[in-house]
């Protein structure tokens, strides 16, 4: 999987393990979302970047609505791994810092969404449009590619290409994942 994600280099791609845990993210997933590899390994998870990253609720467009698919996908996971303890710890803390946290998780809503489209406002691009794909890895159930595109000669388009100039300016010397 590091090797796929090295190779792709003009959309994020970025995958999700257990609980919504970043197991790796491309360079150009950590120029959107924001340097997992920088954060210590507990905090790199997708689910407690939407809630306790206040980056996240400007990056988003719709944060509500990303924010509840997140819920709902943890709720999924905790369906088939009722014991996981660091589920249960990541619910805990999450539940104590954000009260949507846990009006949500009490919802019991479950779903996985596999495609779709999201909007974000990055603070140095500016407005993107792009449709995600989330393709389950064969070998590893519990694992999820994310994989992020824009159409072709649009603005979005522009912006991942800038976002991908920024990202090299960033980090160099092509930092491995």
């Amino acid at each position: 999987m590091h090797r796929l994600l090295e190779t792709m280099t003009d959309v994020p791609a970025v995958v999700v393990g257990r609980r919504t845990d970043v197991l790796a993210a491309n360079r150009l997933a950590r120029a959107l979302y924001t340097d997992f590899d920088a954060l210590p390994q507990r905090e790199r998870n997708m689910t407690r970047f939407i809630f306790l990253d206040e980056a996240a609720r400007t990056l988003y467009d719709d944060w509500e609505g990303v924010a509840r698919t997140s819920v709902a996908a943890l709720r999924l996971y905790a369906g088939k791994h009722p014991h996981d303890s660091r589920l249960d710890e990541l619910v805990g803390e999450l539940s104590a810092h954000d009260a949507d946290f846990q009006a949500w998780w009490d919802d019991h809503d479950i779903r996985r969404r596999t495609y779709g489209v999201k909007h974000f406002h990055h603070p140095v691009v500016g407005e993107l449009t792009l449709q995600y794909e989330a393709l389950a890895v064969t070998g590893d159930p519990d694992q999820i590619l994310g994989v992020y595109t824009a159409e072709s000669a649009t603005a979005s388009e522009r912006a991942l290409r800038r976002l991908a100039e920024w990202a090299e300016d960033t980090w160099p010397t092509g930092r491995t994942i």
